[in-house]
């Protein structure tokens, strides 16, 4: 065999070695793919691998694990990342998953990111979230995933501060072999960097909203209903997510999708009915 060949040949096999070996990460949201947390997610985990973004066109806050099943989806290549293939979805952050892995991808990515949300997504509030349903949704289709939220709702928010928790999460989350079927809810809290005191792993706090409703009227005299409340945190021990980001803080909460109470299923099983 020609020199010069054995040359070439080793060279494209190397290429195609890095390229079986670099990691495809599929990054979503539910704040909508303008969003600022979207884009300085991006910009960190550009540096672990190939990023694909499948994000909605629009925010989709609040929308827990909904998927859409009464009208069509769509999607459509967006542009405004840089070396970044892109795509806005008509649908939540869970299609936005499923689309990505079965149409954009067609095999499941390395890793799946969500975020970074404006706003925390602590205690219970995991169960409404479209950020933390789009890691569920990861963590269903047995791929290790995180979803990240930064204690700040402000659209401009500072993610200084969040950018570097992303990152030494990802380097942890790609040394580390994990169970495919948990998925990470990350969230930091709005703080001056000077004033971070680390990462820590913590459980999800018992709190919870305590719902009211403004009652209004439209000029139909027909009555409409604005959700309010106060969050009430009735857990105050020091190994929750909602302790670690009052006291500076960012948490790693170990989520599962499996929500069987074993202990009652015990308690339950010498029963019969």
């Amino acid at each position: 065999m020609d020199f010069k060949f054995k040359i070439v040949t080793f060279a494209v096999e190397r290429i195609l070695d890095q390229m079986e070996q670099e990691k495809i990460i599929l990054i979503t949201n539910d704040d909508g793919i303008i969003s600022k947390g979207l884009l300085s997610l991006v910009e960190v985990a550009k540096s672990f691998g190939r990023v694909i973004v499948v994000a909605p066109d629009k925010p989709q806050s609040g929308m827990g694990h909904a998927i859409t099943v009464n009208h069509p989806l769509r999607m459509h290549t967006y542009s405004q990342f840089e070396h970044v293939e892109a795509y806005a979805c008509s649908g939540t952050p869970v299609d936005c998953v499923k689309l990505g892995i079965y149409e954009v991808l067609n095999r499941k990515p390395d890793l799946i990111l969500s975020g970074i949300n404006h706003g925390e997504n602590t205690s219970t509030n995991v169960l409404y979230s479209g950020t933390m349903s789009a890691a569920v949704e990861g963590a269903m289709e047995g791929v290790v995933s995180v979803g990240f939220s930064l204690a700040d709702f402000d659209e401009d928010a500072d993610f200084t501060l969040a950018q570097l928790v992303v990152k030494k999460v990802l380097e942890w989350v790609l040394k580390n072999d994990l169970p495919i079927h948990t998925c990470y809810n990350v969230n930091i809290p709005k703080i001056e960097s000077s004033a971070f005191q680390g990462i820590k792993f913590a459980r999800q706090a018992y709190a919870f909203w305590e719902d009211r409703f403004d009652k209004r009227w439209d000029q139909f005299k027909k009555p409409y209903y604005w959700m309010t409340g106060e969050f009430k945190d009735l857990d105050q021990q020091e190994d929750t997510d909602l302790w670690a980001l009052k006291n500076g803080y960012a948490s790693i909460v170990p989520t599962q999708f499996d929500m069987t109470d074993y202990k009652a299923l015990e308690t339950f099983k010498t029963q019969h009915l």
